[in-house]
């Protein structure tokens, strides 16, 4: 195993560079990997496989469309809590393996309790090195496993959010540091073509000075009242969804947020006995590394109707001094009407399936940024890469710090009945919350 170090300054020039810094747009598609790799896939939900749908999720997806691209060289081992869940991945497993016309034959734990929270720990024990790992649990379980996979010294893929407190990521980035090991967060609408001439658009300044972000982003009522109704009250709207705009934004300005807050209704599916919000709405002002501001607003529900034309209804609109940029990221050019289900507006961006059974594939920014991490920890392996190359370039532990922040304090003020709560920094630190009170209380 070639030895990984942070270091802090990097003279290499190797493929996927130009004029001798990492290029994030080519890189992903310059690497070859003939390093043996092991995966280990920690969950078995509706994000690894598709549980509760017909489909078959993203994470298995990726993983057979990388061995179809012959980049795959290690084995593969899926680790749950849950019996059924590894039931379920199992039978999905059988029936990628009929589409692709090939086989994985993963190593499955547990396979003989049907509750066993720490199974993924015996995964983390058996697997070979070298390896990397992808947490796919909820929300207040990803300081935890991902903590363990790190500790073992496993490259690490989070799903969002990193985790829900500051605290918990800082705790991250320390292990992280502590083992040498890559640690990254599947951000993946960074890899949305619509996302990066976003960033490209604010960059070039034709816009002039952002002035306000407007996102709208909800889904339907069956993802709190059926998908993720296990785990739905550890975690709220903003947190789970809205939170990939968050990191969109920051992603596209570098800016830092200096004060949030955020009022939130629990009306429809309180009633159904779920105590959680139906919609939360958040203001944060940003400022820029110039030091100009700007405002954010992000409204967020998951109580669409199941008739909706999308599972996911989506656009982000930004005002700037000389200009605007809007993009609509549900209507993607493409609706399909049935009898048995109506319209569809399907994102062929994403991830999508394409040719006939025996030959498909699997495309778009949705697998894109799965295999982005796989050919990342190759290239660590490989020792043409040291993990301090991808700190500016990738959805790395330290860079999900900033959405962090605004998921705590969107928490925070929730709580404080929509108080602004400001974040406090020292020297570029990020030291605390403090609430501002606009009102005699």
């Amino acid at each position: 195993m070639v030895h990984k170090k942070f270091c802090p300054t990097l003279i290499i020039v190797w493929i996927g560079r130009k004029n001798g810094k990492l290029n994030y747009n080519t890189m992903k598609n310059t690497v070859t990997a003939d390093v043996p790799i092991n995966i280990l896939i920690i969950g078995t939900g509706m994000y690894v496989c598709g549980r509760g749908t017909d489909g078959y999720g993203t994470i298995l997806p990726a993983i057979y469309e990388w061995k179809r691209q012959r980049k795959i060289s290690g084995n593969v081992y899926i680790a749950g809590a849950h019996f059924e869940g590894i039931e379920t991945v199992k039978e999905k497993i059988k029936e990628l393996n009929k589409l692709f016309g090939f086989e994985i034959a993963p190593r499955y734990f547990t396979e003989n309790k049907t509750y066993d929270p720490e199974a993924y720990r015996e995964a983390i024990r058996e697997i070979s090195r070298p390896a990397c790992a992808i947490v796919v649990v909820p929300d207040n379980l990803h300081r935890k496993v991902a903590g363990d996979t790190i500790g073992h010294g496993l490259h690490t893929l989070v799903v969002k959010p990193l985790a829900p407190t500051v605290k918990e990521v800082v705790d991250l980035i320390e292990l992280q540091k502590k083992h040498n090991v890559y640690g990254a967060v599947e951000f993946h609408k960074r890899f949305d073509l619509a996302n990066l001439k976003l960033r490209d658009v604010i960059k070039s300044g034709v816009i002039g000075d952002p002035l306000y972000f407007i996102v709208e982003y909800s889904q339907r009522k069956s993802i709190p009242t059926e998908r993720f109704k296990g785990w739905v009250e550890t975690t709220n709207i903003f947190q789970y969804l809205g939170i990939h705009y968050v990191d969109i934004i920051y992603f596209a300005t570098k800016a830092a947020p200096k004060r949030v807050m955020a009022t939130g209704q629990k009306n429809w599916l309180y009633s159904k006995g779920i105590n959680t919000y139906d919609s939360i709405g958040s203001v944060v002002e940003w400022e820029m590394p110039n030091g100009k501001r700007f405002t954010s607003y992000i409204l967020t529900n998951w109580i669409d109707p199941e008739t909706s034309s999308a599972v996911s209804d989506q656009k982000i609109k930004v005002i700037g001094t000389k200009g605007r940029f809007e993009s609509d990221q549900k209507k993607r050019g493409i609706a399909i009407v049935t009898d048995e289900k109506g319209i569809e507006e399907p994102n062929p961006y994403f991830c999508s399936v394409y040719g006939q059974a025996g030959k498909i594939s699997y495309r778009g920014y949705g697998i894109d940024s799965i295999h982005q991490f796989f050919n990342d920890a190759i290239q660590i392996e490989k020792g043409l890469l040291k993990v301090c190359d991808l700190e500016n370039e990738r959805p790395t532990f330290k860079q999900s710090l900033v959405p962090t922040k605004v998921i705590e304090a969107v928490n925070r003020s929730l709580v404080e009945n929509g108080q602004w709560i400001k974040t406090n920094f020292i020297e570029d630190r990020f030291v605390g919350f403090e609430n501002i009170y606009l009102f005699n209380r």
